[in-house]
Formats: structure tokens, sequence, C-alpha cells
């Protein structure tokens, strides 16, 4: 845990550091509550370069292979979180209107955040993971037979 620590009191110095840095040279820091993100970034989970055109968003937030994000946020967009763990995408809900997201679960804190999906997100994944709940339910499959024969006695 000593080890933990002494590395997120050692990022936060670096972070405090670019962020004086940048001050002195007057570069405004982005707000991604308000501004798109336009940056790309190369996922920490499988290598793929993200681009945040083929989003469907002015907003990635999340590699859309593997579907990993990295804990950057506590509130979104507002860059404030000093975790940085990898986010793995654990399940997906629907919100209002039909929209799908993802939950994505921290490896190192286990805070959990939901995502909208992208537009070029894995299809595949995003399937695997919706019906993962289906495929591994928490009683043997077996019995859910039982149940109807039961009931017709």
């Amino acid at each position: 845990m000593e080890n933990k620590s002494d590395a997120l009191r050692g990022k936060r110095q670096r972070n405090k550091g670019i962020a004086e840095l940048r001050r002195q040279a007057g570069a405004r820091t982005p707000d991604y509550r308000r501004d798109d993100c336009e940056e790309d970034f190369t996922c920490k989970v499988c290598g793929f370069h993200a681009a945040p055109e083929g989003a469907g968003t002015g907003h990635r937030n999340h590699c859309p292979r593997c579907l990993a994000s990295v804990h950057v946020d506590n509130e979104p967009g507002d860059r404030a979180s000093e975790c940085g763990g990898t986010m793995e995408a654990v399940s997906v809900w629907v919100r209002g209107g039909g929209e799908w997201a993802l939950i994505h679960r921290c490896r190192v804190c286990g805070v959990l955040h939901s995502n909208r999906i992208a537009a070029d997100d894995n299809p595949t994944l995003l399937m695997s993971i919706a019906v993962k709940p289906l495929a591994s339910p928490p009683f043997p499959l077996w019995t859910l037979g039982q149940g109807l024969e039961n009931q017709k006695e």
C-alpha cells in the first residue's frame, strides 16, 4: 500500500508541475465538461490508437476496440481524478430513449462510471458484455426446467 501511496503522491506532484508550467506559458486548460475533446490517445490495455473521429460525439472517453478507459474524471470531463487506474467495461445499461451506455469499474480504486457508447465501439464485445449475466446466471441452468415441471403437477 505504501508503494501505491508513493506513486499517487509522485503523480500529484508531476501533475502540479505540469499545470504550473502551463499557467506560466499562458496555456488555457481545456474544460471537457464544456469543450469537445479532440485528442487522440493510445489505449493502455490493447495499444490501439483511438481518435475522436468515428465516435459520433466530441467526447471520446474509451477505446473502441477493447472498451477500456483510464480513470481521469471524478465528474464527467473534470479531469480531477488522481487515480489514473485502468477502467474496465463491466456492464451495459440502456438510458432513457434507448441509448446504450457502458459501466466502467476502476481496477485500482473500484469506482464505477457510466459512459455513452460510441458509434465505432466493438459491437461483438458490447454484446458479449450485455449477455454475460444470461450466460452465467446465479443458479444452475438445469434447474430452469424443474420449476416448470413442478407447476404442471
